[in-house]
């Protein structure tokens, strides 16, 4: 039994006729007559009489017809309560986001996003990419922040910005006299890497083309679970580290000296708003993806022609 064959029947009644009933639906007649008899041998009972001129429902056809309108009824209902879902802004929001994100996004639109919708709850927690597809599978999150393409058939993206890998240089490294830098002047020699588990520590080493992973060889092990870290131990004079564009958001004239740009193809990567298929509130979504892409520079909001995506996992 399908919605379309509730259609069928309910137009044969209202017409008294398959023919007038197939023109009203925009179908042929044959394809009408058809459904309707398959909706018949499936149920085992004759609807219609079609011995009578007007065709007539038959007693059991009337109980049926009756039901039928009932269920088409009940569905448009359904649509009507996912439309006013859509267009709604939900009551409560639970965003997960990226340790590498957090720090550097957070700051740019939420108090905007806030006071222009104060009865709107916020939860925000920082997790892991892989933590971020399941909570969302399993309601705990509504949407998520994160690097993308994540290629899950039921994980919608809606891309927000284009954000570049950038060199974070100490200016007694070797690679502070240079302009531009490229993946294979990531040697070992005074690197500092994110503890595995960031999506980010992957990207990292897949830019370093497995120089780090082959050839470390630096004195001293340390990884991190933050950013701000690395940075620190670059700016007390020794070593480099990889930064996203936005953690330079903000420095001084000093910090901006540290900074190199990869010359192209620049890595990048794509961060999106990312959420369940079935989730319904899209306009929270709208509003979402807006606030934020009204707090990023304009050159981040599409992917320039000579960058290079790196995806999350190597």
């Amino acid at each position: 039994m399908t919605i379309t064959q509730l259609n069928y029947i309910i137009a044969v009644d209202l017409h008294k006729s398959f023919v007038k009933a197939a023109e009203h639906s925009h179908v042929t007649q044959s394809t009408l007559s058809m459904q309707i008899k398959k909706l018949e041998d499936s149920l085992g009972v004759l609807i219609f009489d079609r011995s009578k001129k007007p065709v007539q429902l038959t007693f059991i056809g009337e109980q049926i017809v009756k039901q039928a309108k009932v269920g088409i009824t009940e569905l448009e209902r359904i649509k009507t309560i996912i439309k006013m879902g859509e267009q709604k802004m939900a009551d409560n929001l639970k965003i997960g986001i990226l340790p590498t994100l957090s720090p550097y996004l957070l700051p740019l639109f939420l108090v905007s996003f806030t006071q222009k919708y104060p009865s709107v709850n916020v939860k925000i927690d920082e997790l892991f990419t892989e933590e971020i597809i399941y909570q969302i599978y399993n309601n705990q999150l509504d949407i998520g922040i994160a690097v993308t393409p994540l290629r899950n058939p039921n994980i919608i993206e809606v891309p927000l910005f284009y954000e570049s890998f950038l060199g974070y240089v100490s200016s007694s490294h070797r690679l502070f006299e240079k302009e531009q830098i490229e993946p294979s002047d990531l040697e070992t020699d005074g690197f500092w890497l994110l503890e595995k588990g960031h999506c980010f520590t992957g990207q990292t080493l897949k830019i370093c083309e497995e120089n780090i992973i082959k050839n470390y060889t630096f004195p001293i092990h340390f990884e991190c679970g933050s950013l701000e870290t690395l940075r620190r131990m670059v700016d007390s004079q020794y070593g480099y580290t990889l930064l996203p564009e936005l953690a330079t958001i903000g420095f001084d004239e000093e910090q901006m000296k540290k900074v190199k740009r990869f010359k192209p193809p620049v890595p990048m990567r794509a961060v999106s708003l990312v959420f369940h298929q079935s989730y319904i509130r899209r306009h929270t979504i709208e509003v979402l993806k807006n606030e934020i892409q009204n707090s990023i520079p304009e050159h981040m909001l599409q992917k320039p022609e000579q960058g290079k995506i790196v995806r999350w996992k190597t």
